[in-house]
């Protein structure tokens, strides 16, 4: 089980994957083709619902045409 901020974490990453995924007018299932998974896990991806793989994430983001690292980035980081 995952705690809160990991919750979060994966649920502001799936929200980047479909926020990218709309700007290119892709369906989830269109998605999961490109990346080479299933559609049921592409949306359990962007619900947050899977502590997805890195290798999945490397697939996802090639399909969207981002670099990982732009899934990744903390859309608020902490200055110090």
């Amino acid at each position: 089980m995952t705690n809160r901020d990991d919750r979060r974490f994966l649920e502001q990453i799936g929200f980047r994957i479909r926020e990218r995924r709309q700007e290119l007018k892709m369906t989830q299932a269109g998605l999961g083709e490109a990346a080479e998974l299933h559609r049921t896990f592409i949306g359990s991806v962007e619900r947050g619902e899977r502590n997805i793989a890195l290798l999945s994430l490397r697939r996802i983001a090639r399909a969207l045409r981002v670099p990982v690292a732009e899934l990744l980035a903390d859309p608020n980081p902490k200055t110090a």
